[in-house]
């Protein structure tokens, strides 16, 4: 029984040497997302005072929710150039 370990010790050493260089292997890793966070801008909502009358709030809020359909989207822009593959960028 030793000599057959033995013998199989011996026959993979020469196995080992013989092989060449380190070998690479693809695997991500995280980085930092560089992409500035856009600026949230003024909603016109926010400077209305208590006690508006609703048709002055209904032409403000339906004014805001445009201004923050284009903010999401320069959000959904923002992330997804951090998810992008680096070799994409």
């Amino acid at each position: 029984m030793k000599a057959l370990c033995v013998l199989a010790v011996c026959l993979a050493l020469p196995g080992c040497a013989s092989m060449r260089g380190a070998v690479g292997v693809n695997v991500p890793v995280p980085i930092a997302c560089q992409e500035p966070e856009p600026e949230r801008p003024i909603m016109p909502t926010d400077a209305l005072r208590p006690g508006v009358d609703e048709f002055t709030f209904t032409v403000t809020a339906q004014a805001e929710i445009e201004i923050r359909e284009g903010y999401e989207g320069r959000l959904l822009t923002a992330l997804r150039a951090c998810r992008a593959p680096l070799a994409a960028r």
